[in-house]
């Protein structure tokens, strides 16, 4: 083998080996975080369970702060970034969903979809021409419909989609939610254990085919092309599935599982990387209660 000398003119910069991303990013103690997202830039957002905060980081550094304060009495559950760097959270026990500018925290509009005791909005994507939020315990979607230029609709100008075939089963559980290319949406089941498709159009539905595969426990979902991330909060993995061309079935290539995985509850993608954060909610949340987000190779 025969080496190869590499000559550095005098007085030209030697570029330093970029740092590599953190692993893991610790969140503040305490936090009881439920969903994740990210948005310009590396920046990762994660919201609370316990009380609704919002923290915000940079994936580069693992630094961040808390951008939106906490209120005792409320909660967030999954977030999404949109393209106008505006953040969309699902209010959990709320019965509605807040939009916040992702700069500064200030809320821009506030969507109250239900005060039925007991509703869940769990989860959200965000598509050209509308917003879908699931419900954990309702047969229906809440859509919140975009103007142009993606303006924001006036606080009543939703509508509530009613769901029928499997994806209306009562106490299936509906949690994370992705847009697929043909339009419709496809919804985990956490407790069925199952994926459906969803018209949403009519709220029909159908059992994606997995080959008997069970998601129980499912909790996010994080498309990219074909390839379906299913986030298995108490199983502690992360199923990598193939989905066919037509989106109806689909195959699980591995199990991805990690001994920093402590309950993950969901994630999403940033280049080579699927950032899960770790919700814990096996453990009593206390204020010394350590939470974290960790990177898994995609």
């Amino acid at each position: 083998m025969t080496a190869t000398a590499v000559l550095t003119p005098i007085g030209s910069a030697t570029a330093a080996p970029a740092a590599p991303f953190p692993t893991r990013i610790p969140l503040p103690d305490g936090f009881a975080p439920e969903g994740l997202t990210i948005g310009r830039g590396g920046t990762v957002y994660v919201s609370s369970i316990l009380d609704g905060a919002v923290w915000r980081g940079d994936l580069r550094t693992g630094r961040g702060s808390v951008l939106i304060p906490g209120t005792p009495g409320t909660d967030r559950a999954g977030l999404k970034v949109d393209a106008r760097n505006r953040l969309w959270t699902a209010d959990f026990s709320g019965g509605g969903a807040s939009v916040h500018d992702a700069r500064t925290g200030a809320r821009l509009a506030h969507y109250q979809f239900t005060d039925e005791p007991g509703s869940l909005v769990n989860d959200l994507v965000i598509t050209p021409r509308a917003v879908w939020f699931t419900d954990s315990t309702r047969p229906v979607l809440y859509v919140v419909p975009l103007g142009p230029g993606g303006r924001l609709p006036a606080a009543t100008d939703f509508r509530v989609l009613p769901l029928s075939g499997p994806a209306a089963d009562p106490g299936a559980f509906s949690n994370g939610i992705v847009a697929l290319p043909d339009g419709d949406l496809l919804v985990a089941q956490m407790l069925a254990g199952r994926l459906v498709r969803v018209d949403p159009d009519t709220g029909a539905s159908q059992v994606v085919d997995l080959g008997g595969y069970s998601v129980r426990r499912a909790d996010g979902l994080v498309l990219r092309g074909r390839t379906l991330y299913v986030i298995r909060n108490l199983t502690n993995l992360v199923a990598v599935v193939r989905l066919d061309p037509s989106f109806t079935s689909g195959v699980v290539q591995r199990e991805s599982t990690d001994p920093r995985l402590r309950v993950p509850a969901t994630g999403d993608l940033f280049g080579s990387g699927l950032y899960v954060v770790n919700a814990r909610f096996d453990t009593e949340p206390t204020p010394d209660t350590d939470y974290d987000i960790v990177r898994l190779p995609a």
